[in-house]
């Protein structure tokens, strides 16, 4: 299932859109091939309702030995197609990212992750040659990051490698400044690795700072329960608990 180093976990992870029953936890940890879970904490834009996703949850998911990766959905690309209920806009971007970067310290340390934890910012698809949308993007990412980093947290980012992570990876090739720490970035190529499958130069995030959404809407079962995950290579950081 992996190995773990303080913040750092090397393994396979899954995600799904609902933070699964404890007794389902329990039944995966030691039957499944996954060391890690990524949980929604919170975002305007958070796509389901979290009935388990409790402090008291956390701390018996991690007591067991799970790694947790906090995922935080918020304001979305100006130029995405599709309703989201909060959008970046070029006047807002800075503000929202301030606000919102606040939030998600605010919604990972109630749920008992600790200082030093990454929190990974979800920013879904948009065409990047958009460059008044790019620039929205990056503007609220860099503002997400300075307020994550000021509350003595850790900013990653979740996004795509053709659009959303593709920018992150511009941007830091450019030397831009305030950027993620984590790029988590989905590309469906059944490739469990972070090296191989990496789409961009190989000197950017490296040093246990990738991971990789590999496959998408799996249903596996362990141990007797059943769950539709979407599948990750990790070689990143995740939330410190306990």
């Amino acid at each position: 299932m992996g190995a773990s180093s303080g913040s750092v976990f090397t393994g396979l992870a899954f995600d799904t859109c609902t933070a699964p029953p404890l007794a389902t936890m329990n039944a995966w940890r030691g039957a499944s091939p996954y060391g890690a879970i990524a949980v929604y904490v919170g975002g305007r834009n958070r796509g389901c309702a979290q009935p388990q996703l409790t402090a008291s949850w956390v701390g018996a998911v991690a007591g067991s030995g799970w790694k947790l990766v906090p995922l935080y959905v918020g304001a979305q690309p100006p130029c995405q197609t599709g309703a989201s209920p909060e959008k970046i806009t070029a006047d807002t971007a800075v503000a929202l990212g301030a606000a919102d970067g606040a939030d998600a310290v605010g919604k990972a340390s109630a749920l008992g992750m600790r200082p030093g934890s990454t929190l990974y910012l979800d920013m879904e698809a948009y065409n990047t040659a958009d460059t008044a949308c790019a620039d929205a993007v990056l503007a609220y990412t860099q503002s997400f990051n300075r307020a994550v980093k000021a509350r003595s947290y850790r900013p990653g980012f979740y996004g795509f490698a053709s659009s959303s992570a593709a920018g992150i990876a511009k941007a830091a090739e450019q030397g831009a400044a305030d950027l993620p720490e984590a790029l988590w970035y989905a590309k469906y190529d059944g490739a469990a690795d972070t090296t191989g499958s990496f789409p961009y130069s190989s000197s950017l995030f490296g040093g246990h700072r990738r991971a990789h959404q590999y496959q998408v809407n799996q249903r596996e079962t362990y141990g007797g329960a059943t769950l539709t995950v979407d599948r990750n290579a990790w070689d990143a950081p995740v939330a410190i608990t306990g």
